[in-house]
């Protein structure tokens, strides 16, 4: 890792986004045995708090849910390893890392190879309002919204409710969704992908009847991939889901202030940072996705103005949750009741 001093920080910080490509390329290189380290301290937990919850079926049911709980954190950060892998940054070996994601995407329910393109397509255009529709949460204009019938109005305010993104969605999207390649059905590598992940699901729930029955699937499996679906969508909603996040048209566009201006830092407890794997130093991780997870936060100590690019609490987050609507003019995510007070040229 490259060294900076103080001076060197105070007359960089503003650089803009396309320049700090450079710099953070000081910092994609993967340590090959930190990587394996961060994936058996997720891992080995993972594993035995399944095996734990298998155990305790004999003495309590709400014991059992509780572990699974528990176990939900260890799955998410398993999932952050998943999406390293996905940008060749875990591993620099890609085979190494494709692999990795591959097998872990049977935990996660996840296919690597069609997630791992869907999400290539999110980053190269991630605020980009021509290109919406893969990877991302639909979010529409104030015009667009009022181009709408009632029935499509209600429909969009439906979506974009928190019981559908954060109760109905994750498990509709890992649990079904997830099952086709849905974006990428032209492809025979996607529906390879799919399929081979669909069968190895299938395997493993099959295993864990004959030998447990019902109860493990139920108790177990269930609750620990619900929540961490849930967990998961949340994240990915608050890391560019705020007020003065970036859409623009083609012509204002730019793939990297979209990237260093439309993402959040969601500044998260130790704890949590730790079990999603610094997922929330978005806005560095989306300008340069090479950088593994584990080593944005040296970004952080030696360009500390990077640290206050986009800070969001967990407070902050969940107020966030209320904007709905881009006005265009305004430059600003709106919630619905704000976006009934500005004016959209016809």
């Amino acid at each position: 890792m490259t060294k900076h001093s103080g001076s060197f920080q105070q007359s960089n910080e503003n650089r803009p986004a396309r320049e700090w490509v450079k710099v953070l390329a000081n910092y994609r290189e993967p340590h090959t045995g930190r990587s394996f380290y961060e994936l058996g301290i997720t891992l080995g937990p993972f594993v035995a708090l399944w095996a734990l919850a298998w155990w305790s079926l004999s003495i309590s049911a709400w014991l059992t849910l509780a572990i699974s709980v528990c176990n939900a954190a260890f799955l998410l950060r398993l999932f952050c390893i998943q999406h390293d892998c996905g940008h060749a940054s875990f591993f620099k070996h890609r085979g190494l890392s494709d692999w990795t994601g591959r097998v872990i995407g049977v935990l996660t329910l996840t296919p690597y190879d069609v997630w791992r393109r869907s999400h290539a397509i999110h980053h190269s255009s991630a605020g980009h309002l021509g290109r919406r529709g893969i990877g991302d949460i639909n979010t529409l204009t104030i015009a667009e919204y009022r181009a709408l019938s009632r029935v499509g109005r209600i429909q969009y305010r439906m979506y974009r409710h928190p019981i559908v993104l954060f109760g109905l969605a994750p498990g509709f999207i890992f649990f079904l969704q997830n099952r086709l390649p849905l974006g990428l059905m032209e492809k025979a590598r996607y529906w390879v992908s799919a399929m081979c992940t669909n069968a190895a699901i299938i395997a493993a729930l099959a295993v864990i009847w004959f030998f447990g029955g019902l109860m493990p699937i139920l108790l177990i499996f269930v609750p620990t991939t619900l929540l961490a679906a849930t967990a998961g969508v949340w994240l990915f909603y608050v890391q560019h889901q705020f007020e003065h996040t970036v859409w623009e048209e083609e012509q204002e566009w730019d793939l990297h202030d979209a990237a260093l201006q439309g993402s959040s830092h969601y500044v998260l407890p130790s704890p949590l940072q730790w079990l999603s794997a610094n997922i929330g130093i978005h806005h560095i991780h989306h300008l340069y996705s090479r950088i593994p997870f584990y080593r944005l936060p040296e970004v952080l100590r030696d360009h500390e103005g990077l640290a206050d690019v986009n800070r969001m609490t967990i407070r902050e987050s969940i107020a966030n949750a209320r904007l709905h609507l881009w006005d265009e003019d305004g430059k600003r995510l709106l919630s619905f009741a704000e976006a009934r007070r500005v004016n959209v040229p016809a």
